[in-house]
């Protein structure tokens, strides 16, 4: 399913697929990218660029920096999860800590929400 965007975001989000953090770079090609469905890196939707989107599951992935811990970012966070929900799409959040600290958990917990298995993806490797 498609959503409607804002399309002067969309220079952003080019910009933003080309300087990805290290943090989304790992995720996307240890991870993300070996997933047997289509994910989108830095997909507009609506209001928002979001980290990645993949439309089958409907998930947004999100992936924050230390910059979201302030009050200001979370309640900018909640109110953009909230948009997001009411389209119908599942916001799944992880730190940058997460990723370095905990990988394998964050993929596991991203199989879990589209349903799949970790032997049906090929990332380990």
């Amino acid at each position: 399913m498609g959503y409607k965007y804002n399309q002067a975001l969309v220079p952003n989000a080019q910009a933003l697929r080309k300087n990805m953090t290290p943090e989304e770079k790992h995720l996307w090609y240890d991870f993300l990218k070996k997933l047997p469905l289509t994910v989108n890196r830095q997909k507009n939707i609506g209001n928002y660029i979001v980290d990645f989107y993949i439309a089958k599951g409907r998930i947004v992935i999100e992936l924050d920096g230390a910059q979201h811990e302030t009050p200001e970012h979370r309640a900018k966070d909640a109110e953009r999860d909230c948009v997001l929900h009411e389209l119908g799409i599942t916001v799944l959040r992880y730190t940058n800590d997460d990723v370095h600290h905990s990988f394998y958990a964050v993929c596991n917990d991203i199989l879990d929400h589209l349903g799949l298995i970790a032997s049906e993806v090929r990332w380990r490797e």
